[in-house]
Formats: structure tokens, sequence, C-alpha cells
């Protein structure tokens, strides 16, 4: 009866043990797929945004490389996103928790790492990228891709005369004065103030002979 009830036991704490194993394996896993940042694909929205749509993404940045996807040269302004959701061409206005990334972005750059609602701000300086790490912003779309009609003129003016007005421009050190230069002074030689040309020694001594 002792050996009944004990290997009844152990294949009960075996059960059991399998179960939650089990159990634990499933949490994580749906854990992991639940996070906001599990995974480089971030969450996909299968609807497009529209002109004028504010939309939540996550940012991140880079630096390296010399051409973007659309084939022109990287320069600050530029950012890549998910060709499905903002195409090459387009103009978003972001809005971070730091002023200093805060304005109007074109979308020139794309690839496969950037796929759903990310981000990735182009910066000249690696480690300003890494400081940068990965954090909510707010999107707004003002135009999508190449299409002069998608777009808002009159709201990209406005943002682009905002993000000049914020740039604080220190004007350049004024030029010091030229220094005054004196004429140089011309000094007469007292050998030549005690000259006589030749005509006037050649006169002289024929003014002094007597007349015949």
């Amino acid at each position: 009866m002792k050996r009944i009830l004990s290997g009844s036991n152990s294949h009960r704490l075996v059960v059991m043990t399998v179960v939650i194993g089990g159990l634990l394996l499933y949490y994580e896993a749906t854990t992991f797929d639940l996070l906001p940042w599990g995974g480089t694909s971030g969450v996909v929205d299968p609807s497009a945004p529209v002109p004028g749509a504010r939309l939540e993404f996550s940012s991140t940045a880079y630096c390296k490389g010399t051409t973007t996807a659309s084939g022109t040269e990287v320069r600050t302004g530029i950012a890549a996103a998910d060709d499905s959701i903002l195409p090459v061409g387009s103009v978003v206005n972001v809005s971070t928790d730091n002023i200093r990334y805060n304005g109007v972005y074109t979308i020139m750059d794309t690839g496969p790492r950037v796929q759903g609602r990310i981000l990735d701000l182009y910066m000249w300086n690696c480690k300003e990228a890494l400081r940068f790490g990965r954090k909510r912003i707010q999107v707004t779309v003002l135009r999508l891709g190449w299409n002069p009609q998608a777009s808002t003129p009159s709201l990209i003016d406005r943002l682009f005369r905002r993000r000049e007005r914020a740039r604080v421009e220190v004007p350049p050190p004024a030029d010091p004065p030229p220094a005054a230069v004196e004429p140089p002074v011309e000094e007469t030689s007292s050998t030549e103030e005690e000259s006589v040309s030749p005509s006037d020694s050649a006169a002289a001594p024929a003014s002094s002979q007597p007349l015949p």
C-alpha cells in the first residue's frame, strides 16, 4: 500500500512539475509578445496614416552610411521609416521630450530593421545617436510620399518657420576696426638741401666775372 501511495505521489509531482513549467513558458512568451519594445517590428498599424494624422511612434537614431535608399546623400533632417506606412518622400513633424530633436523631417531612407511604427532619425554624431537610444515620440503626418496632393502646404510652411525661429543663432563676432595707419613722413637729407643744381653752379661763376 505504501509503495502504491509513494508511486502515486511521485507521478503527481512529475505531472505538476510539467504543468507548471509549461505555464511559465506560456506566460513568458505571451508577456514578451505584449511588451511595447518586444522585437524590432514595433507596433504595426494596419491602417495607413493620412495627412494631418497625429500618431505615436517608437524612435531610434542612426549615424552610419553615406547614401540613403532614395539615392540622396545623408544629412540632418532626414529619417528612415517603414515604406508601407511612411513612403519615401513623406514629410512629418516630430515631437520628442527634447526640443533639440523636434521639427520637420523628410523620410528619405528605409531598411529591413525599420518595420512598423518606428522612425529612425539620422544624426552626424554616432555618440549622440547612442545617447538618443529609443523613446516614444509623437509624429504628425504632413505629406505622404512625393504626391503633392497628399500634403498640407500651409502647415508645412508654418512648422518650418517655427523651427527656424526656435533655432538660437549666435551671430559671429564682429571684426575689429582696422588700425589707423599713419602716412610715412618724408625726410629731406641735409645733402639734398645743400646741393646745388649744375645749372645754378654753372651760372654763378658767369655772373661774377666782369664784362670786358
